[in-house]
Formats: C-alpha cells, sequence, structure tokens
C-alpha cells in the first residue's frame, strides 16, 4: 500500500475525508447546497477529462449526457415512481448509449468542426425537451420510505453522497492513467498517425472514452436532478453547463485526475458567493467570473494552475539544489548482431511481399506508377531514388494510409489493400517515418509500450516486451527518460523499438538515418543489422548510399514514380540510367566531357 501507485488513491480517500470532516461541522443549508454540488459539477468535469483529456478532441456538447442523465432519474421519479437510486443507474446506460450515437457519426469530423458539432446535441435535446412538454419536471416528496428515494432530512447526506460519486470517478480516472485504455489514447492525442501505424484503433478508444464519459456525465446529471428538485431544459442542457465542465477541467489542468476537483472547488463557491451578494446589481456575475477564468487561464498559465504549480514548485527546487556534473557520454549498449555479413547470403524462403502493378494517382499527378516488386523473407530491400520519385507515398500504399488506384499488395498470402493502417500492423508489418513522431509527453518505455499492445494482449506482457524492444536497440537505459527529450538518433530508435514491439514479421523503415551524423549513423546500421539477424525482414528507404551499400541486400530504384532497376547493390549504384536519375541528364553530359 506505500507504492507510489497507490499514493493517489489514498490521497483522493484522504481529501475525501477532511472534506466529509468539514461538512459535519456546517448547518447552514445553503453552504451544504454548495458543498454538495461541488463534487457534482467536479464528476461532470472529470467526464469530460475522460474524453477530451485523454483524447484531445474538444467537447462542447458534455451538457448533453448530464441533461439526459438528470431527464432520465426526474421523469422515471415523477411519471413511473421509480426510484433515483435505481434511476441513476439506468441514467448510466442512456449517456452510455448516448455517447456511442453521439460518437459514430460525428468522429468523423476533425478539430473545431468536432467541437461544434459535438455544440449542437444539447441545444438540440433543449429544445426536444421543450417541444415534448418537459420545461418543468419535479421530483415528487415521499413521506413513507423517504431514503428508498434518496430523500433525506439531513443535507449532509447529499454531500456524503455526492463525494461518492466523485471518489468513484477519480478512482475511474487513475485507472485510466495507469491502463492501455489512458496510454492509447494519450498516444492518438499526440500522434494519430503514429498511434495508428502503431496498431492502436483510434475509432475503437475515442468511442469508449465517450461511452465511458457520457456514462459519467449522466449520473452526475441524475445526481444534480435529485438535489435540485427541479428539472429544467436550460438548467440541464443549456450553454453554461458545458462550460463549466470544460472551463473547471482547464482552470485546474487538462488531462490531471485532480485538475476538474480544484477547478470545480475554486470557481464555484467563488461564482455563488458573488451572486449571492452581487447578483441582484450585476446581474449574470456568474458567468464574468467564467469568462474571467478562462481569460486568465489562456493568458497565465494554458496548461492550468496545477501544472503551473508543480512546475513553479521543480524550479524552486532545482534553483536550490546543488548542480551535480553532467555525465560526458551516454551509454549506448545494442546486442552484438548473430549476423553481420551480407556476402553470400542466399534467401532460402518465400517472397514475404509481393507488389503487383501499384499505382497512385494524385489528380493528374502519377505519384506511383505500375510498381511491381517482390522482397523475399529474411532480406533487407533498399529503395533509393531522387526526391520527388514516390519512396513514401509508396510505403504509405503499402500500410493503408493512402487508398491506391489500382494494383495488389499481398503479404504472406493475404491481401493488404482496403486494410486499416491498425489492421496492417497487427498483420505483421511495422513501420517508422520519414519525420519521426514520438509521444513526445510520454517516456520512452510508454512509446514502446504502445506497439507492444498490438501484439500481446496483457498489459503486463505487453511491457515485458516493450523492454525486450528497447533492449534490442540499446535504449534499455533511457526507458523512463521523456521521449521528447531524446537526441535525434535515440528518437530514431525508439521509433524502431516501437515498431519491432508489435512483433512485426516485415518493417518498413523510412530513411531512419535522416539527419544523423558518422558515428550515429553506425550505431543505426549495428541495431538494423542485429534486427535482421534475429529475422525480420527489412524494407527502407535511404539516402545516405554509403549506409545503403552496406545494408541492403538487392536496391529498388524509383524515379517519378516508376521501378527504373532492381538488383545488387554494386550493380545498382554503377548503372548509368541510375546516376542519372539522381544527377541529371545535363550534370552527366559535362561530366562526359
Amino acid at each position: 500500500m506505500q507504492t507510489k501507485a497507490g499514493r493517489p488513491v489514498w490521497l483522493t480517500l484522504g481529501l475525501a475525508v477532511l472534506y466529509l470532516a468539514l461538512a459535519a461541522f456546517i448547518n447552514n443549508p445553503y453552504i451544504l447546497l454548495i458543498m454538495t454540488l461541488v463534487p457534482i459539477w467536479a464528476t461532470l468535469g472529470v467526464s469530460w477529462n475522460v474524453f477530451s483529456g485523454y483524447s484531445g478532441l474538444l467537447s462542447f456538447g458534455h451538457a448533453a449526457f448530464f441533461g439526459l442523465g438528470a431527464y432520465t432519474v426526474a421523469v422515471a421519479f415523477a411519471k413511473f415512481g421509480l426510484s433515483p437510486w435505481v434511476g441513476i443507474i439506468a441514467a448510466a446506460g442512456v449517456g452510455a448509449l448516448a455517447g456511442a450515437l453521439v460518437g459514430i457519426p460525428t468522429f468523423r469530423l476533425r478539430g473545431v468542426y468536432f467541437s461544434l458539432a459535438m455544440l449542437a446535441y444539447p441545444l438540440a435535446l433543449l429544445y426536444v425537451f421543450e417541444w415534448l412538454g418537459l420545461q418543468e419536471v419535479a421530483l415528487p416528496m415521499k413521506r413513507d420510505n423517504a431514503a428508498l428515494y434518496m430523500q433525506f432530512a439531513d443535507q449532509r447526506v447529499y454531500v456524503l453522497i455526492a463525494t461518492l460519486m466523485l471518489i468513484a470517478a477519480l478512482l475511474i480516472n487513475l485507472w485510466i492513467a495507469r491502463s492501455r485504455f489512458g496510454l492509447s489514447l494519450l498516444a492518438i492525442k499526440q500522434n494519430e498517425l503514429a498511434a495508428e501505424a502503431a496498431g492502436i484503433n483510434p475509432f475503437r478508444w475515442k468511442l469508449q472514452a465517450l461511452v465511458l464519459s457520457g456514462a459519467m456525465a449522466a449520473v452526475a446529471g441524475g445526481l444534480y436532478a435529485v438535489v435540485l428538485v427541479i428539472v429544467t431544459p436550460h438548467s440541464v442542457f443549456g450553454m453554461l453547463v458545458s462550460a463549466q465542465a470544460l472551463i473547471f477541467t482547464m482552470f485546474g489542468g487538462v488531462g490531471l485526475v485532480a485538475g476538474p476537483v480544484l477547478g470545480a472547488l475554486i470557481l464555484l463557491p467563488l461564482g455563488e458567493l458573488l451572486n449571492a451578494t452581487l447578483g441582484t446589481r450585476l446581474p449574470g456575475i456568474q458567468g464574468v467570473i467564467y469568462g474571467a477564468a478562462i481569460i486568465l487561464i489562456v493568458l497565465l498559465t494554458p496548461s492550468g494552475i496545477l501544472p503551473w504549480t508543480a512546475g513553479w514548485w521543480r524550479a524552486r527546487k532545482a534553483a536550490s539544489a546543488t548542480p551535480t556534473a553532467l555525465p560526458t557520454h551516454t551509454p549506448f549498449n545494442p546486442p552484438e548482431p548473430r549476423v553481420t555479413e551480407r556476402a553470400g547470403k542466399k534467401f532460402a524462403g518465400a517472397s514475404i511481399l509481393a507488389v503487383q502493378g501499384l499505382c497512385k494517382n494524385f489528380g493528374g499527378l502519377q505519384a506511383v506508377q505500375d510498381v511491381s516488386f517482390d522482397v523475399q523473407r529474411g532480406e533487407i530491400l533498399g529503395i533509393i531514388g531522387p526526391n520527388g520519385a514516390g519512396k513514401t507515398t509508396l510505403f504509405n500504399l503499402l500500410n493503408g494510409f493512402i487508398e491506391p488506384s489500382s494494383g495488389s499488395v499481398s503479404f504472406q498470402g493475404a491481401e493488404l489493400l482496403g486494410r486499416k493502417p491498425f489492421e496492417i500492423c497487427r498483420a505483421g508489418v511495422g513501420r517508422t517515418f520519414q519525420v519521426v513522431r514520438p509521444f513526445a509527453r510520454l517516456s520512452v518505455l510508454e512509446n514502446v509500450v504502445i506497439g507492444a499492445f498490438a501484439s500481446v494482449p496483457s498489459d503486463a506482457l505487453a511491457y515485458d516486451r516493450a523492454r525486450a524492444a528497447l533492449r534490442q536497440v540499446g535504449l534499455e537505459p533511457f526507458a523512463n527518460a521523456m521521449a521528447g527529450s531524446l537526441p535525434a538518433v535515440y528518437l530514431r530508435l525508439m521509433e524502431v523499438a516501437r515498431a519491432l514491439a508489435s512483433e512485426p514479421q516485415l518493417l518498413l523503415l523510412d530513411e531512419v538515418l535522416a539527419g544523423l551524423g558518422g558515428s550515429e549513423i553506425e550505431q543505426v546500421i549495428h541495431v538494423l543489422m542485429g534486427i535482421r539477424a534475429e529475422g525480420t525482414t527489412i524494407v527502407i528507404i535511404e539516402h545516405t548510399m554509403h549506409a545503403m551499400v552496406r545494408l541492403a541486400d538487392r536496391l529498388l530504384v524509383l524515379d517519378h514514380g516508376r521501378v527504373l532497376q532492381v538488383g545488387e547493390p554494386a550493380a545498382v549504384t554503377s548503372d548509368p540510367t541510375v546516376i542519372e536519375a539522381y544527377l541529371g541528364k545535363k550534370w552527366m553530359a559535362h561530366a562526359a566531357h
């Protein structure tokens, strides 16, 4: 119980006990009402954080789930006599269903268009419920067995129930932060293309997050209906509801478990206090408070109060700490490859990848034209060609990021065309990118374990596989370092490790040596030879010719989207047509004289 992972749980429970102890000494009904509303709105903020904080998609529509939960409880009790205890459970189901129904069409949109679409849902529901004649639904009072209908004479009981609800929401959030669920969402948030190439299904994880978020928001709405007794469309579907969920979270810190709680704990009582004292003279003072909070956040601390406080504290500690000498070098110890020479190597295995007549047109531009080639199991095939030859476009066709105009791609006898990138990764094709795509705000180990999720069902086994991949490329000592702090060569190797963690049969490497110096190139070559020695087939795009001649068993030359030449490196690099493709006819004519 004293582990680092358990401390947030104990801290959450300890603060909840203090909050409830404070409520025990308060008799003012209005203050107790505010103390009940704080955890309710904090729960709504936590639900917003579960989706938007982890996925990076900004939702202006969580009032839809909150309001549906409130009306589910209110209508079920007022019209059908169903206890709110049961109604809140039903509200969770309604919120989850609404999350699925909203997410399936809306995830087709991106950026601001997604946010605007989400804003439309609660506004539409507001008018629908008014049209249905549900402008005001009052929960009936029960004298007999009142507790069975969630009605209590002592308001402290509502504070207790709301606090327990918030604790449950926070524990769910803590679980997400440490789980495959949370890491997958954070990867999607930071770089969706890289996440999908690593085997993550973005639609699946975002939909699950919205379903869970919708259920949590609906539960908060259900308890809100019980506490306030009367439910109106504007009180639960209004724009201020979604705004509060967003503002409280942004104020405390987006993506942080405690962020919405801190925001609700400060802004809600402040808004209520000013509304009670100045509301008659300054109508709408709450809106002014929330607007001022947004302005202050954007101008002073865009990441929120908690990240700003943590950064200030770290800076203060660093300023007072005794400086320590930095190491003069960083250890790099990849395992020795079992095979280090290509000379005389024969590939007995059948073709692992067969490309036939592959074409891709962008309007009138033919980026890839009738490309056909095979890759033998266990070989390193190098793809070279001048800039604009269509090399990266070819990779994007092979792993599903671009739909071809025509042709076929067969991997181990199965057609790849028509599959999504995450499906192709899970089929056994790993991929790195021309411009390295790290998840910069995750650790090196977390970056690589995201790749392992594609091939390993157990989280514990996925971490073991990730550590093995880091060991394979020599980065195990850097497992706990933040990816954003790594130098270029280690970022390249980390991306290779992430691809290896999915246990691919075929590895597509796009300019993995780009931007590296001489010694760094040697490091990467050493690692790649070791990977091939372990039995992984490699197709590599590269401009560093001296490295390609050493690495590749065969070279394929692309020029203007067509295959110009295929053969052994010595023959290909001395071919006049290949030299002309790189240097141009004018230079060749000049060299001849």
